[in-house]
C-alpha cells in the first residue's frame, strides 16, 4: 500500500466506478470514505497513464514475435548446418573410397 493506505487495486476499481458515470463522483467518494477530489487525481492520472499499458503491449508483442521469428530462424540454420556437416563427411568418405591413402595428398588434410 501506497502512504495514504490505498492500494492500486482499490484506486483502480474507484476510478472504473467514476468512468462508468453510473454514480456521480462525490457519491462514489462518500461511501468510500474519499474525498472527491482525491478521485478526480486518481481519475486524472489514470487517464494520462493509460495509453502506456497498450503501448508496452505492442511493444512486448513486437519483440516476442522477434524473439521467436530469430529462434525458428535459428532452427533452422542449426538443422542447415548438421545438414552439411553430414553431406561433408559422407563426400569425404566418397573421396576416401575414391582415392585410398592419396586423399591426405590430394586434399590437403586427413579424412574424419
Amino acid at each position: 500500500m501506497g502512504r495514504n493506505g490505498y492500494n492500486a487495486k482499490f484506486k483502480a476499481d474507484r476510478v472504473i466506478e467514476v468512468l462508468a458515470g453510473e454514480e456521480h463522483i462525490s457519491t462514489i467518494a462518500s461511501r468510500h470514505n474519499l474525498d472527491p477530489d482525491t478521485l478526480r487525481s486518481w481519475k486524472k492520472e489514470f487517464l494520462e497513464k493509460s495509453p502506456q499499458l497498450f503501448e508496452g503491449s505492442k511493444h512486448e508483442r513486437e519483440k516476442g514475435a522477434r524473439e521467436r521469428a530469430a529462434d525458428e530462424e535459428r532452427e533452422e540454420l542449426l538443422l542447415k548446418v548438421g545438414q552439411l556437416e553430414a553431406e561433408r563427411d559422407w563426400l569425404k568418405n566418397i573421396a576416401m573410397e575414391l582415392f585410398g591413402d592419396d586423399y591426405e595428398k590430394t586434399f590437403g588434410q586427413k579424412p574424419v
